[in-house]
């Protein structure tokens, strides 16, 4: 367990707990057996009595209680699973979004909420609603994340702009290639 940048003691990829009781909900283990409830609210007040915003590795002692990294794995799966529906209902093209695209979707509903990203960026929403991704890339900007994690976020929005132009230019090849053979057939059956 971390005390995360606003204060949430937090666990694995970013999964607030709100309470111990939140907390011992999970199969925390210590060395290689599985921990009491009595140990995990223990260890959950001790973290929540320390300063906020640091590394993981600040809040960690020899007797930290830790998740193995296949329930980390298996709860951030089903998470991320439950805001693609979320973002599916919102956004009924979701699947056919440039994969940048999926990703900041991804990041600001894992971080904001359902409520937060699709009441809380109206023109974000509008934006993505409609293909404009520049728009995208700029109401995309969240408090509480770092200027990083921004940066990044809005640079995927970003990454769908060179995808559009590129499949554009692709399409106009083809059309292009296609319209020049048949030039060159006509030309070259007028020449028999």
């Amino acid at each position: 367990m971390y005390r995360d940048t606003v204060g949430k003691v937090t666990v694995g990829v970013g999964l607030m707990l709100p309470d111990a009781k939140a907390a011992a909900a999970l199969p925390f283990v210590i060395g290689t057996r599985a921990a009491t409830p009595e140990e995990i609210a223990a260890e959950y007040a001790r973290v929540d009595a320390m300063a906020i915003g640091r590394a993981s590795a600040f809040y960690k002692t020899p007797t930290s209680l830790v998740l193995t990294q296949q329930t980390i794995n298996a709860k951030l799966s089903s998470i991320l699973e439950g805001f693609e529906t979320d973002l599916r209902s919102q956004f009924p093209h979701y699947d056919a979004l440039p994969d940048g695209v999926k990703m900041a979707l991804l990041d600001m509903i894992y971080n904001l909420g359902p409520a937060g990203l699709f009441k809380g960026f109206p023109h974000l929403v509008a934006a993505i609603q409609t293909g404009a991704w520049t728009q995208a890339a700029e109401h995309c900007l969240r408090r509480g994340p770092s200027v990083a994690r921004n940066d990044w976020t809005r640079e995927q929005f970003l990454s769908a702009v060179v995808d559009t132009i590129k499949a554009e230019a692709e399409s106009w090849l083809t059309r292009i290639r296609g319209r020049i053979r048949q030039i060159g057939n006509r030309i070259f059956r007028r020449s028999r």
